[in-house]
C-alpha cells in the first residue's frame, strides 16, 4: 500500500512538471544557488559557461590541426568553442564525408571537456542552407514587393492596362507627393486621374533575398547568388531544418546536450528594397486586422526613410497620411507576428525538444528604427530563442563613445525567464581591440546583462594566435579569459532584479515615428548614468507578457517592476493602457517621458482611437524632450563626445518615480554603471566605472532583505568578489536603516562586484 501511495505521489509530482523540465541541464534554466554555492565553483566555473571563440573550419582543415587549435585555444583559457563550416573545405558541406569529419571535431573538443556550439550555417545570415535553398528548393526562397513599374498619367487621363499576375498592388502619387491606392480588378487596371500629374506605382511580388555571406561562394563575396528561406513560411524553415539541424542529429546527436549545447544562428533580416512579403501574407493580414491591407501595400512597397514620413521610390516621394502611416504600421506588426513565428519559433522548439538552445542575434539591434522594417520586433523574435543575443562588431562600444548601447538581450532573456543573454563581439572593430579595449568592450556588456561572451575570429587554417585577433596573441589574454569565465558564471546565477521597465515602442517605430526612437535611446542613456537598473519591454511584455501583482509586473525570471517608463510613445494598445492603469492605482508608477500617446490602438492601428493628455491623469508626464544622444562622426574621435545634460526637473521627477532603486549615492556620476541579481541568501552588485577618472563614492546598496551589521559583523554580510583573482574579501560596511553602506572606490575602466548576504 505505501509502495502504491509512492508511486502516485511520484507520478503526479512528473505530472506537474513543465515539458522537458526533466532533461534539462543546469545551464538551461534559471538556478536559485546560495552564495557558499557560487563560491564553491565560480574559481574553476562549468565550462557551459564560456567563453568561446568563433572557430572556422577554412581551408585543407584536418583532424590534425583541429587537435591543435583546440590544444591552443584551451591554453588561451576557452572551454567550449563556436564551430562553423569554412570556405574551401576538402569535403562539400553538408556532405555525408563533412558530418563524418565533424563526429570526430565532436570527439575531440569532448576529449578535453570542451563544449561546442553549432553555427547553423556555411556564413550568414542563417537560412540558406549552404545554397540549398536556390538549387534545391527554389520555391521556398525569400519574397518581396517591389515596385516594378512607373506611369506617368496626367490628370483627366484613363489608364487601361492589363497586368502580369505577380503584379499585387497599384497606387497613384500626385506632384505633391499625395497617394491613393488603386484598385485592381483582376488582372486588370482602370483608372481615371484627378487633375493634376500623377504616377501609376504597380507593385509586383519577386524572389528576392538578402545578401548572403557564403563560404560555399566560390567568389567569397556577399552577394545574392544563394537565397534565404522565406522567413514568414515554418514550412520553409521546417525545410531548413531537415537541411541542416536533422543532419547534425543524424551524426552527432548522440552529444546534443552534453558535449554539444546547441545552435548559433546570425543576423536573419530582411535587408531588401521593398516590403517582406510571402504569399500567404494578405490572407494571414486578414485574419489578424479583419481588414484587407493588399490595396495599400503599393504605399509602402519601398525602403523607408529614417524618419518614415515618406517613401522614397525611385524619385516618387510619397507623404503618407495619417491613416495611411497607421495601415503601414499594421503591415509591420503582422510582418513581425509572421517573421517570428516563421523563423524563430520551429528553431527554438526544435532546439528544446532536442535538449539544445537556440541562440541568435539580429541585424543592427542597436538601430531600432531600421530593425523594425527588417525583422519587426526584436522581443518577438527573441521569445523562442533560448539565449538571446546582441552583437558589437563595428565601433559601437569604445572609450571614446557615449555609453547608449541597449539592453535588448539580457531583457529578453529577463522577460521571459531565461538565463543567459550573448553577444558576439570584436568582429570587424575598426581599429581592432587589444586586451585592455577588449576588457572594456565585454564589461560594458556585462553590466547591461550580458553573460555570455563569443569571441571573433579564429580560424582554423591559423598557426595559433598569431593569425588569430592581434588581441588573442596578447600578453594578459588568457588572463581575460579566466576573467570572463567566472564573470560570465558570476551573471548568470540566481535572477535579475531590476525594478525598472523602459517600454520599446516598437509600435510607433513601425509607423515611422523616430521622436520615440530618439527618446528611448537617451532614456536609456539617462537611466544608465544615474545608476537606475531596467530591463527594456516590449508591447506584448505589457499587454500579456508580465503577471500583474499590487503595484507590480513580474517577469518569468521572477524581478518585479515597480516603474514604468515610456518614452514619447506615438501609439499605445489600449489592452497595455488599461493594465498600466491598473498598474499605477495598484502603487505602481507609470511615467511617460516626452508626452503621452497620440492614439490608443485596439485590434488594429489603422482604426486607433484619437487619444487626450487629461486621459493620463493616473501617471507622471515630463513634457520636455530628453537631449538626444550627439551622433558619432565618421572617424573616431580622440575623446568622448560629452552628453547634453538633462534639465534638474526631469531627472528629479524620474528619480522620484524610482520605488525601489538599486543604490543611492552621496554624489552624482554620470560614468558609473550598475546591475543587481539576486541568489537565494544575497544580493549582487556589479559596477563599472567607464570613465577615466577614478571614481569615489558612498554607496548604499538597497538590499532586499534586512542586513545585520553590528560592531562584531562589520564586513562579515558584505564581501568584494575579484572575478580577476577568484578571491573574495571581507568588505567594511556600516548600516543605515537596514541597508548597507560602503566605500566605493573604482580605478578607470574598473569593475567590482559586491555580494551582501
Amino acid at each position: 500500500m505505501r509502495f502504491r501511495i509512492a508511486m502516485v505521489l511520484i507520478l503526479a509530482a512528473m505530472l506537474v512538471l513543465p515539458a522537458g523540465a526533466g532533461c534539462q541541464q543546469p545551464w538551461q534554466h534559471l538556478q536559485s544557488p546560495t552564495a557558499a554555492q557560487v563560491a564553491a565553483r565560480w574559481k574553476t566555473p562549468p565550462p557551459e559557461y564560456g567563453p568561446e571563440p568563433y572557430y572556422g573550419l577554412n581551408g585543407s582543415v584536418s583532424i590534425a590541426q583541429v587537435e591543435r587549435d583546440l590544444d591552443t585555444l584551451q591554453n588561451l583559457g576557452f572551454r567550449a568553442v563556436t564551430v562553423q563550416a569554412g570556405f574551401n573545405m576538402p569535403f562539400a558541406y553538408l556532405s555525408s564525408e563533412y558530418f563524418a569529419f565533424f563526429r570526430k571535431f565532436v570527439e575531440e573538443a569532448k576529449q578535453r571537456n570542451m563544449r561546442v556550439w553549432i553555427v547553423d550555417d556555411a556564413g550568414y545570415p542563417s537560412g540558406f542552407a549552404g545554397g540549398k535553398f536556390t538549387s534545391e528548393k527554389p520555391e521556398q526562397r525569400m519574397q518581396a514587393l517591389e515596385v516594378e513599374e512607373k506611369i506617368p498619367v496626367a490628370g483627366g487621363t484613363t489608364l487601361h492596362k492589363e497586368l502580369p499576375e505577380t503584379v499585387v498592388s497599384a497606387a497613384a502619387v500626385d506632384s505633391n507627393g499625395a497617394a491613393m491606392p488603386l484598385p485592381l480588378h483582376g488582372n486588370t487596371l482602370d483608372w481615371t486621374a484627378p487633375q493634376g500629374n500623377w504616377t501609376v506605382l504597380l507593385v509586383d511580388h519577386e524572389f528576392r533575398t538578402s545578401p548572403t555571406r557564403s563560404d560555399t561562394n566560390p567568389k567569397r563575396v556577399k552577394d545574392t547568388e544563394q537565397s534565404l528561406e522565406d522567413y514568414m513560411d515554418p514550412a520553409a524553415t521546417r525545410q531548413y531544418l531537415a537541411f541542416t539541424h536533422q543532419q547534425y542529429k543524424h551524426y552527432v546527436g548522440d552529444e546534443f546536450g552534453k558535449t554539444i549545447m546547441g545552435f548559433r544562428g546570425d543576423e536573419p533580416d530582411y535587408s531588401i528594397a521593398g516590403l517582406p512579403w510571402t504569399p500567404k501574407f494578405f490572407a494571414r493580414f486578414r485574419e489578424i486586422k479583419g481588414y484587407d491591407v493588399q490595396p495599400y501595400a503599393a504605399l509602402f512597397a519601398e525602403t523607408p526613410s529614417r524618419r518614415g514620413q515618406d517613401g522614397s521610390t525611385g524619385g516618387v516621394a510619397i507623404h503618407l497620411t495619417p491613416e495611411q502611416l497607421r495601415i503601414k504600421g499594421d503591415y509591420y506588426d503582422v510582418f513581425s507576428q509572421m517573421f517570428a513565428a516563421g523563423f524563430f519559433e520551429p528553431q527554438g522548439e526544435w532546439c528544446a525538444a532536442n535538449h539544445l538552445e537556440y541562440q541568435v542575434h539580429l541585424n543592427h539591434e542597436e538601430m531600432e528604427m531600421e530593425l523594425t522594417h527588417s525583422e519587426g520586433s526584436f522581443f518577438r523574435d527573441m521569445h523562442w530563442v533560448e539565449v538571446p543575443g546582441i552583437d558589437a562588431i563595428w565601433h559601437q562600444i569604445w572609450k571614446d563613445t557615449i555609453s547608449d548601447f541597449p539592453r535588448l538581450a539580457s531583457s529578453a532573456a529577463h522577460v521571459d525567464g531565461k538565463p543567459r543573454a550573448f553577444t558576439e563581439s570584436f568582429a570587424a572593430y575598426r581599429p581592432a581591440p587589444d586586451v585592455e579595449m577588449a576588457r572594456y568592450i565585454v564589461n560594458e556588456q556585462f553590466v547591461r546583462g550580458v553573460n555570455l561572451v563569443e569571441m571573433m575570429y579564429f580560424p582554423a587554417t591559423s598557426a595559433g594566435p598569431r593569425s588569430a585577433p592581434s588581441y588573442m596573441g596578447q600578453p594578459g589574454f588568457s588572463d581575460l579569459t579566466a576573467y570572463v569565465r567566472r564573470m560570465s558564471y558570476l551573471m548568470t546565477m540566481g535572477r535579475p532584479d531590476a525594478t525598472v521597465a523602459l517600454y520599446l515602442p516598437s509600435m510607433s517605430m513601425w509607423m515611422g515615428d523616430g521622436k520615440s526612437d530618439e527618446q528611448l535611446v537617451s532614456s536609456e542613456r539617462l537611466l544608465s548614468e544615474h545608476q537606475i537598473d531596467f530591463d527594456i519591454v516590449d508591447e506584448d511584455a505589457l499587454v500579456s507578457g508580465l503577471k500583474a501583482l499590487p503595484g507590480a509586473l513580474e517577469t518569468r525570471s521572477g524581478n518585479r517592476y515597480r516603474t514604468v517608463i515610456l518614452p514619447a510613445p506615438l501609439v499605445l494598445p489600449a489592452a497595455a493602457e488599461t493594465r498600466l492603469k491598473a498598474f499605477a492605482r495598484s502603487g505602481g508608477k507609470v511615467v511617460f517621458l516626452g508626452g503621452t500617446p497620440e492614439w490608443i490602438a485596439g485590434r488594429t492601428i489603422r482604426d486607433a482611437r484619437a487619444a487626450t493628455a487629461a486621459e493620463f491623469s493616473w501617471a507622471t508626464v515630463v513634457r520636455g524632450q530628453l537631449p538626444p544622444t550627439p551622433t558619432p562622426p565618421a572617424e573616431p574621435p580622440p575623446a568622448p563626445p560629452v552628453p547634453q545634460t538633462v534639465s534638474a526637473e526631469v531627472l528629479a521627477t524620474l528619480q522620484s518615480a524610482v520605488i525601489a532603486p538599486v543604490v543611492t549615492m552621496d554624489a552624482p556620476d554620470t560614468a558609473l554603471r550598475v546591475m543587481k541579481r539576486r541568489w537565494k541568501d544575497a544580493d549582487v552588485y556589479l559596477f563599472f566605472n567607464e570613465g577615466a577618472r577614478t571614481s569615489q563614492h558612498t554607496v548604499t546598496l538597497m538590499t532586499t532583505g534586512r542586513v545585520e551589521i553590528g560592531h562584531n559583523q562589520i564586513g562579515r554580510n558584505v564581501e568584494s568578489w575579484d572575478a580577476q583573482t577568484g578571491s573574495v574579501t571581507p568588505l567594511d560596511a556600516t548600516r543605515s536603516g537596514g541597508h548597507a553602506v560602503i566605500q566605493l572606490d573604482l580605478e578607470p575602466y574598473a569593475t567590482k562586484v559586491i555580494v551582501v548576504r
